[in-house]
């Protein structure tokens, strides 16, 4: 993985159920691969103001929408690669600008001081992030066990998601693995990033298994759950 990147790709997401899931794994052998990591966990720590701005906007489905967040992949700890996310959508297309880094290293960032990375373009643009929106914070962590394929000599990538977790507190990438389902037991997410159009065989596939495009956000999910469970209680 390298320590900077710039992806530009569409994201197409869709729910399975695990029948769904089991038809779509045998269904792509022979189109796909699965990556030598295998099954890889994998935490996001998304990051909002006080009123949670970012994830309100979101939630209204503009044309345009951006989102931060800390990735680690496994447990992370002070000294181990995390990979700081920017991530906007505008019209369908999704951009992501994505630096290595070290907690540490992050939090001194979002409180207001140091470079996120060597200077640059990406640098410029998250730091123009962080003081735009300003008194940014830890807000949610997602956490999900992924597969992820890849298709050989192609451009097409294509992740399962199961077991997407989230939780509201113990907000660091240090703390465990553990949190609330956001899905019924069983069910999974589909993500599949393509630069251009999808190949007619994946389409063939999702039609057979009645598996149907879904407008679906992590966070976002958390966030009406937790907003949904804050009602009750009050």
């Amino acid at each position: 993985m390298s320590a900077i990147a710039v992806m530009k790709r569409y994201e197409l997401k869709y729910l399975l159920t695990a029948e769904q899931t089991e038809f779509l794994k045998q269904a792509l052998e022979g189109h796909m691969k699965l990556d030598e990591y295998g099954r890889t966990s994998i935490a996001s720590l998304y990051y909002d103001t006080p009123n949670y701005r970012l994830i309100r906007t979101s939630t209204e489905k503009p044309e345009f929408k951006e989102k931060i967040r800390l990735r680690s992949y496994g447990l992370a700890t002070d000294k181990s690669p995390v990979y700081l996310e920017l991530k906007r959508k505008a019209y369908g297309i999704v951009y992501k600008r994505r630096v290595e880094s070290t907690i540490p290293l992050v939090e001194k960032f979002f409180a207001g001081s140091g470079d996120i990375c060597a200077g640059g373009q990406i640098n410029r643009e998250i730091t123009y992030f962080r003081d735009y929106y300003g008194d940014l914070a830890p807000a949610c962590l997602i956490i999900y066990d992924r597969e992820a394929y890849f298709e050989p000599g192609g451009d097409l990538r294509l992740t399962i998601d199961f077991n997407p977790r989230y939780r509201t507190e113990k907000l660091d990438l240090v703390s465990g693995m553990e949190g609330t389902l956001l899905l019924p037991e069983g069910w999974t997410i589909l993500e599949i990033k393509v630069q251009e159009a999808m190949p007619l065989w994946l389409a063939h596939i999702l039609d057979k298994g009645r598996i149907r495009k879904s407008s679906f956000s992590k966070y976002g999910e958390a966030f009406r759950q937790q907003l949904a469970d804050t009602r009750i209680a009050g």
